[in-house]
């Protein structure tokens, strides 16, 4: 079988021919119908550690059982399955709670989950260590329900903690509207009565903002300009709640431009910015910094796909054209979520 392979830091991925594996003992073995192709990557590409052995790459999961483990039960070859992304160690408290996200045992663990040190879904066929890291899809295409586990997921999972704070008479910003920001939209339309404001430096992303249902766009160049403008849209209340989805120092500097008291701060983005503290940023403002998000929370996102109120804006690829997919992605040349098909 094919698959794309995390081989070293600093290089390219390279696509191999592998042997189809074979589940072992409470193992799942799924035929992956698509891969997400996530910002993450890159991270992993350009700053995998040199001991980090290569792997198949790929952590946002969807396809089809194609076999059952020793022991597996309550499934059925055939089904149609979302991979829940973050392996935890199972056992600990947090697991417990299906929050593997947080598992307590996380750094001891040899690996993150599949495409993150174990062997992910950019592959014909991919190995699930236990049967509960699958969620069912219903009648969800595999392919456009890829994007769920984790494009939507760890979007959800930031506003989902956040809602208590947005009222219908608050405002909240979405910075960045890529592959999780265009979920994101879509979630807090479907959960929040909250106005809500969608900030890029693309002008076509803001207007697929708009028509996902954003009150208002702004457009963030210049970074002044927009949060003078955002504090007007808010007509001085100042932003409830910020969810920055790039986390570069312009978009963070910009978020604590525009948050009032009583606020708060979610850094879901990777782009190295920092907060620098100081007594006159507004009390009460809490800083968050989610990581993706728990089992049930996946489920729950899934039941918002079946019933039509979020879909993933999907770019589909050959799993052959891994290496210029990573590329557009690095250009911003991908709206939406980039889908890699074997």
């Amino acid at each position: 079988m094919k698959a794309v392979r995390y081989v070293g830091p600093g290089r390219a991925p390279e696509i191999v021919d592998l042997p189809k594996p074979d589940p072992g003992a409470g193992q799942v073995l799924v035929k992956i119908g698509g891969a997400g192709v996530c910002h993450s990557d890159l991270h992993i590409l350009d700053h995998g550690p040199a001991e980090l052995r290569p792997f198949t790459l790929g952590h946002e999961n969807a396809g089809w059982i194609a076999a059952l483990g020793q022991g597996v039960t309550g499934w059925n070859e055939g089904d149609p399955v979302a991979i829940y992304g973050p392996w935890g160690c199972g056992t600990c408290h947090s697991c417990q709670g299906s929050a593997e996200n947080y598992c307590e045992h996380h750094a001891s663990l040899p690996t993150y989950g599949g495409g993150l040190g174990s062997d992910g879904g950019m592959a014909d066929y991919m190995i699930v260590p236990s049967p509960r890291l699958l969620v069912p899809l219903g009648t969800l295409d595999p392919v456009m329900a890829a994007p769920l586990s984790d494009a939507a997921l760890t979007p959800y999972h930031a506003i989902k903690s956040a809602l208590p704070l947005l009222t219908p008479d608050t405002t909240a910003v979405i910075v960045g509207v890529g592959g999780l920001g265009h979920m994101a939209v879509q979630i807090l339309r479907a959960l929040s009565p909250a106005r809500l404001i969608a900030c890029d430096v693309d002008d076509s992303k803001l207007a697929h903002a708009r028509n996902l249902g954003a009150d208002h766009v702004v457009n963030t160049r210049d970074g002044r300009m927009a949060a003078s403008h955002i504090r007007d849209l808010t007509g001085g209340r100042a932003v409830k709640v910020a969810f920055d989805f790039v986390a570069t120092q312009p978009t963070i500097d910009l978020c604590m431009g525009i948050v009032g008291r009583g606020s708060r701060i979610s850094i879901v983005g990777m782009g190295g910015g920092t907060i620098a503290y100081t007594v006159n940023k507004p009390h009460g403002c809490e800083i968050d910094l989610p990581y993706w998000g728990s089992r049930t929370e996946l489920m729950e996102v899934i039941a918002l796909a079946q019933a039509g109120r979020i879909k993933a804006d999907v770019q589909s690829f050959p799993l052959e054209h891994a290496t210029e997919v990573y590329q557009r992605l690095r250009d911003g040349r991908i709206h939406g979520r980039a889908v890699l098909v074997p």
